[in-house]
């Protein structure tokens, strides 16, 4: 009998940027003993030598990411994720001008080096990139797919979509679990609590309780992992981000609670859900 599929929790270090405040924030290896202590299973970031000695010495496993604009630049960033150990790597390709055919040659040139290294690269949906509306998104998805026969591994980052459809709670699932495959064919995935107009909302109400907000996000991940569960399971584990970004890049606000502390109560909600869907699969 094959082992159930897994979740995977991997925290991104951004959501610890100037966290516990910016004059007193955590060094790197505090971060990860924060990870660590937190239960997370991995930690997402750019590799290099430093990141891949902390990992060693508190176990945890390794997502990489990177952001490029040019096929030179593909084959080192690759490698410097790789020699950190990623196991999953998330990449912002290009530019949100990028035509879509140019971007589809550089999806084609990105994937081929990621098999060259036999890595696990996805490409992010994420405004401000090539894949920054669903529809260019989805066009170099089928750009690529007609060009090798192959479907993309994508990261769908859905509160970027979201907040381009300028949606309300019960339309989420009808209207961004559109293309499953896409979802289904990578094994890497963030989970940011958003709305239909807020890329980013809340977890808590900074009295210990959830937000409505998060709570009809909520049903939405239910879908996602469903949807996910439904299709081929790469690895047989799916490695989800509870990315919440902080105050300083605009994300976070200011009068929400601290984006780290708001993540833990995001992983345990979120693993509820997932042994919800496992067991009810």
């Amino acid at each position: 009998m094959n082992p159930p599929p897994r979740m995977l929790f991997v925290a991104n270090l951004w959501t610890l940027m100037e966290h516990p405040s910016a004059a007193a924030e955590w060094s790197l290896e505090r971060k990860f003993q924060a990870l660590k202590e937190g239960g997370f299973d991995g930690v997402n970031w750019k590799g290099s030598p430093e990141i891949a000695q902390l990992l060693h010495s508190f176990g945890l496993r390794f997502s990489g990411l990177f952001d490029a604009s040019a096929p030179q630049e593909f084959a080192p960033l690759i490698r410097a994720q790789m020699d950190a150990g990623a196991e999953t790597i998330n990449v912002q390709l290009a530019n949100h001008d990028t035509p879509v055919a140019e971007a589809i040659r550089l999806t084609i040139a990105l994937m081929e080096e990621s098999d060259r290294q036999n890595a696990n690269v996805h490409l992010e949906i994420h405004r401000d990139t090539c894949t920054e509306t669903p529809e260019k998104a989805y066009a170099i998805a089928d750009g690529y797919q007609q060009a090798t026969g192959k479907v993309l591994r994508m990261n769908l980052d859905y509160s970027h979509i979201a907040v381009v459809k300028h949606l309300t709670p019960r339309d989420f699932s009808a209207r961004l679990l559109t293309r499953p495959e896409l979802l289904q064919h990578g094994n890497l995935t963030h989970c940011r609590p958003f709305n239909g107009h807020h890329c980013q909302v809340p977890v808590t109400d900074g009295r210990g309780n959830l937000t409505h907000e998060f709570r009809d996000y909520l049903r939405f991940v239910e879908d996602v992992f469903r949807c996910w569960l439904a299709g081929p399971r790469p690895h047989n584990e799916l490695w989800v981000v509870p990315e919440l970004g902080p105050v300083s890049s605009g994300y976070g606000l200011s009068t929400w609670p601290a984006p780290w502390e708001d993540c833990l109560v995001a992983k345990q909600e979120l693993a509820t859900i997932w042994n919800k869907v496992i067991r009810n699969s």
